[in-house]
């Protein structure tokens, strides 16, 4: 099948469903993880896991041929923690970690200069904010504390214009780390290898910080679905919620 009309060059509010999974020609899936694959929760680690999701992402990986990754967020290191089979491909911190399936993860270092980290603790600790350090950056969670929401904002641009940092919004999260990773390089980076090539890219999420793997889906003639409710978006499909997204892929 192909995707021209599913094509979203305008950002604008994705309506339609995405297309079932078996009509899409030599699919190849990018998969964001918290909002996308298991509900969104207070804290990172009180996140739970359905039953039925890791034998339905294995027997995806089979059928697929390999051409599913997981592209998250979070540290490489925690998303294995959650998905430990050694079949999956494996994205961490926004595309800056990659583990390929059946391919031990070259330890990554931290990139995060120690001056910024220190005032990051500081200030996460006058403002009550829960913090996720990662090897590729530091997150600053505010679900608990919506009214930081504005300060942590500021901190974290100061913060980045002063250290050299990119600054990435999320869902009451904040986060900095090196500047030029993000999920749509991640994309183009495995597509050209030989397992996802020739393929057609649908990357789905539920974040902003899933929009660069939206435009590099379609910018390798895919397509985005976005998941949750509408908003202006470059995907150009949607799924209602996590439930929708694992009865979608379940119907290959």
């Amino acid at each position: 099948m192909g995707t021209g009309s599913l094509r979203n060059a305008n950002p604008s509010h994705a309506a339609s469903l995405p297309p079932p999974l078996a009509a899409i020609e030599r699919p190849a899936l990018f998969l964001d993880f918290d909002g996308t694959l298991v509900d969104l929760a207070p804290q990172p680690g009180a996140i739970r896991l359905a039953p039925h999701l890791m034998p339905l992402l294995e027997a995806l990986g089979r059928r697929l041929e390999g051409r599913l990754a997981i592209v998250s967020g979070r540290a490489l290191a925690d998303l294995a923690g959650h998905l430990p089979a050694p079949a999956l491909t494996l994205s961490g911190s926004h595309g800056g970690e990659l583990r390929l399936a059946a391919v031990p993860a070259d330890a990554a270092g931290s990139a995060f200069p120690e001056a910024a980290h220190l005032e990051a603790l500081a200030f996460a600790a006058a403002h009550g904010l829960f913090v996720e350090a990662k090897p590729l950056g530091f997150a600053m969670h505010y679900r608990q504390a919506p009214d930081a929401e504005r300060a942590v904002q500021v901190f974290a641009d100061a913060l980045g214009g002063r250290h050299g940092l990119a600054v990435k919004a999320g869902k009451m999260v904040t986060e900095l780390m090196p500047p030029g990773i993000d999920k749509g390089k991640i994309v183009a980076t495995l597509m050209a290898m030989p397992a996802f090539r020739s393929s057609t890219p649908v990357f789905i999420g539920d974040d902003v910080t899933d929009e660069d793997g939206f435009s590099a889906a379609a910018a390798a003639r895919g397509f985005g679905v976005l998941v949750g409710a509408p908003r202006p978006t470059a995907a150009a499909a949607r799924l209602a919620d996590v439930e929708a997204v694992h009865a979608w892929l379940g119907a290959l």
